[in-house]
């Protein structure tokens, strides 16, 4: 089995790398940065969506695991202290078809222009902003007109990425298994002209909701940690993807509610 490590930058980061390619290469693991089978991501969540757009075009064939070098990380499972625990686990699982995986479902997020249609995967969540104006657009579900929306953005998330952005802004926790997406508004504007739900929405796999910004408008588009100005956008259709999911490596059970009673609520079960 094929590995490659994807790291924060930091030093205690760059120490446990280098102690991993230390292990594999005595247990005979080779490491493959184009077409590993499984990534190891040591940093933050952050660092795992890297990993994650990195390998955006080969996500049927790898699996993910993480490394936690800083506070607790919803897509790490392992603390820094745990490596060598890890590594012989991983060592242990001779073929990519042994791995125990979880899967979990992603945004897709289809851009129109006059130009043609460019499809993204986001695993935690899609933005769009308005830059200097607020944001002014049509929600149109499922191919039927649904709100009228002005303000500073819309956030369109995975259930993996509900405890991001998705909480801050009022949404609610989905558990990752579940195929959906969330839509959240962000700081709307509500009169006689431009009304809005007010609440987040969650729609279903095989829904989608479209964007139609107004024509011309300069936006600021993000992708996970990804930021693109745009002013040439027609159209954005929102939905989970259909044809693959992110796999994670599971080594040890480490159950969704779990996480976020520790990140959020602070309790730990003793």
């Amino acid at each position: 089995m094929k590995y490659n490590v994807i790291e924060r930058g930091d030093d205690i980061s760059k120490e446990l790398t280098e102690r991993f390619h230390a292990l594999a290469a005595k247990q005979g693991m080779p490491r493959d940065e184009d077409r590993p089978d499984i990534v190891l991501s040591i940093g933050g969540d952050g660092t795992m969506l890297q990993a994650f757009h990195k390998y955006v075009d080969k996500l049927d064939h790898i699996a993910f695991v993480g490394i936690h070098t800083g506070h607790l990380g919803f897509f790490a499972d392992w603390k820094p202290n745990e490596l060598d625990h890890l590594a012989s686990l991983m060592f242990n699982v001779a073929t990519p078809e042994e791995l125990h995986v979880v899967r979990y479902p992603v945004v897709e997020i289809e851009i129109t222009t006059d130009k043609g249609v460019e499809t993204h995967l986001a695993l935690n969540e899609f933005t769009i902003r308005g830059i200097e104006v607020s944001l002014v657009a049509r929600l149109h579900v499922n191919d039927e007109m649904f709100e009228m929306f002005r303000g500073d953005g819309i956030c369109i998330s995975s259930p993996a990425g509900s405890t991001a952005y998705n909480k801050s802004l009022g949404g609610a926790m989905v558990h990752p298994s579940l195929e959906a997406i969330q839509i959240a508004e962000i700081a709307s504007i509500n009169n006689r002209v431009y009304r809005t739900l007010g609440s987040s929405m969650i729609l279903p796999k095989h829904h989608h909701c479209d964007i139609y910004p107004k024509a011309q408008q300069n936006m600021l588009l993000s992708l996970d940690h990804k930021y693109m100005q745009r002013a040439d956008v027609v159209s954005i259709r929102c939905r989970v993807a259909s044809h693959v999911k992110v796999k994670f490596a599971r080594f040890r059970p480490f159950p969704f509610w779990n996480r976020v009673r520790e990140a959020f609520v602070g309790l730990e079960v003793k």
